[in-house]
């Protein structure tokens, strides 16, 4: 598909938790790209309906009323190198590539994996607060939503915002700062019915969740970097304990967006649908996507992006 439309629909309603049906909220989201992808005027900003959202602040977290399903956003599909992130300082939090010496980024390739080795994505209305120290790390937040890792079979779009179900998490530390990875699965997958919990996946997937360790200890040392580390000696915790760990930073978000944090000032609580002092109209909504470039051809991606490195 052409990522260069300027909108697209990027999901519907969808069923299935377990072994029994669960009703999932149906809503329908689409993205408008700005600017040249892998380019740094890139930017992708979301809509529901004719309305634009901030996917950071605007699509909820819990996909059902059991809130046993959550939203997920897209970011990178799996396979990619290109490191798309959503900008939690830009108004409407819109997706765009992370930079690097002033230059946009690229993973490396650090064999044998090409680029990210799942769907790349982040939970909306989670936010890791970099002034709350986590007792199971020892560590602050990272001041981003929680990452989470979509483990299905099918690629992901950038921008599609997915239903999932949790499984467990690693807890990666992250330059000092603790920046928990979700592992959840797209609840339309094959194989969701089998994967409820953590353990599941070694039983149905076996070697992934060492090759998912083994992926983030490596993915930054061909940028000069040393091996990350993690908490629990990246053991990857179970269903119940991630669960916590995603209600608690939604609480945290929570917090950010009624005034009772200090207020971060690298943070754009820009939002159109919830309550609060951060509100902005549709107007000044379509004023912020307007001030982005127009859509334009993508930027060339230097061949040396694809090169193997081998870590050892």
């Amino acid at each position: 598909m052409n990522l260069r439309s300027t909108s697209r629909l990027i999901f519907k309603g969808v069923k299935l938790l377990s072994a029994r049906a669960v009703t999932v909220r149906s809503m329908a989201y689409s993205i408008e790209e700005r600017g040249s992808q892998y380019s740094l005027d890139y930017r992708v900003y979301f809509k529901k309906g004719d309305k634009y959202v901030s996917p950071f602040h605007d699509v909820p977290l819990y996909a059902n009323a059991e809130k046993t399903v959550y939203n997920a956003i897209m970011e990178v599909p799996r396979w990619s190198n290109a490191k798309m992130e959503i900008s939690v300082a830009d108004k409407l939090n819109p997706i765009k590539q992370d930079v690097k010496k002033g230059k946009a980024r690229f993973v490396s390739n650090v064999f044998p994996y090409h680029g990210y080795m799942w769907n790349y994505g982040a939970l909306p209305q989670t936010w890791e607060d970099p002034s709350h120290m986590d007792p199971n790390t020892n560590c602050k937040g990272d001041n981003d939503p929680l990452d989470v890792c979509e483990i299905g079979y099918r690629v992901a779009k950038r921008g599609e915002v997915r239903q999932v179900k949790v499984l467990g998490c690693v807890a990666l530390i992250d330059e000092g700062e603790t920046d928990w990875k979700v592992l959840a699965i797209d609840v339309t997958d094959p194989l969701a019915e089998k994967l409820n919990d953590v353990s599941d996946i070694e039983t149905e997937m076996p070697g992934f969740l060492a090759a998912t360790v083994e992926w983030f200890t490596k993915y930054k040392v061909p940028a000069g970097k040393p091996k990350n580390n993690f908490a629990f000696n990246g053991k990857a915790m179970d269903k119940d304990f991630t669960t916590r760990i995603v209600a608690e930073t939604h609480d945290q978000w929570e917090k950010l967006m009624k005034n009772q944090h200090s207020d971060p000032t690298s943070i754009s609580r820009a939002n159109t649908t919830v309550a609060g002092d951060y509100l902005v109209s549709q107007t000044d909504a379509a004023g912020v996507v307007a001030t982005s470039p127009p859509p334009a051809p993508d930027t060339p991606i230097d061949p040396i992006v694809d090169k193997w490195h081998y870590v050892q």
